[in-house]
């Protein structure tokens, strides 16, 4: 049964189009959406947090209409959000933001309210810091202070914009854990730069680019989009669209090999540069013909 439904979804800025007619379903477990800066991604996350109404199309979340009041409510007391910037009130602990954000969310009761925040507070280790004030926190643990206000409850639907931000390889392998639990029972829609952590994490991934979906199935698909089509060579190849100097010394080159290539296995960034690369050129030779 799906979470999310958007048909022919539509968001500007004026006269910039940000989304063009996306469709997308959304299930539980765990999505990642890639795409470059000004693709369209933290608006169409915005708009499935209720934060941003959409200007044409239909959204449906949690099985309710989020352009009515009563559907914003209903889709809100079961959702996790993290934006791309959080603001902290001053003077705050990390325990003090997210109980302010519990109450927020109707938890009334006070020590159910605390034990709430205690648990969401050790998901993402931060229970050593819980009573320092959110100011002195390094940026790193001030992203984990938004995520573990996002956890509050055990949210039915989870979006997260950039969540791994300002993070250690430790920290996001915690959160990489914390993510793969909820995504069990809930549905996780998660935008980030990390290739990575989408291999690693997700299940589904979609690809967004110019406000349209260019690609929406599983990562091992993606991936097999980019068979042959990334070498290994002494030097930078002039006819790659993408090339960088290993650790090895050696170029790993991603586009279109010559014949006598040194062909390996593509990973997920390979597939993804690619992919956005070859729509960038279709439309480049479509806007000159």
């Amino acid at each position: 049964m799906n979470t999310v439904t958007l048909t022919g979804l539509g968001k500007s800025y004026g006269r910039t189009p940000a989304l063009s007619a996306v469709d997308l379903d959304l299930a539980p477990g765990i999505t990642g959406l890639l795409g470059p800066n000004g693709a369209g991604k933290t608006t169409l996350l915005r708009i499935l947090a209720t934060a941003l109404a959409a200007d044409s199309g239909t959204v449906q979340i949690l099985g309710a209409d989020p352009t009515t009041t009563d559907g914003r409510v209903a889709v809100r007391r079961r959702l996790g959000y993290v934006p791309q910037e959080t603001g902290f009130p001053r003077g705050f602990t990390a325990f003090a933001f997210v109980d302010y954000l519990a109450i927020l969310k109707e938890w009334t009761e006070v020590s159910a309210r605390h034990d709430e925040v205690r648990r969401v507070v050790d998901l993402v280790g931060l229970t050593d810091v819980a009573t320092k004030r959110v100011s002195a926190l390094s940026g790193g643990q001030r992203r984990r202070v938004v995520l573990a206000q996002a956890l509050l409850g055990r949210p039915d639907l989870l979006v997260l914009d950039e969540p791994t931000t300002g993070l250690d390889p430790a920290q996001r392998g915690r959160l990489r854990d914390v993510l793969g639990r909820a995504g069990e029972t809930s549905t996780v829609i998660i935008s980030t730069h990390q290739t990575e952590d989408v291999a690693a994490l997700c299940e589904r991934v979609v690809v967004i680019d110019g406000g349209r979906i260019l690609f929406d199935g599983t990562v091992a698909d993606l991936v097999a989009q980019a068979a042959d089509r990334v070498w290994m060579a002494s030097e930078r190849d002039p006819a790659a669209q993408h090339a960088w100097r290993t650790g090895s010394g050696r170029f790993r080159n991603v586009g279109d090999p010559p014949p006598s290539a040194e062909l390996i296995e593509p990973d997920l960034e390979d597939a993804y540069l690619l992919l956005v690369g070859d729509a960038a050129r279709e439309t480049e030779l479509e806007a000159a013909s």
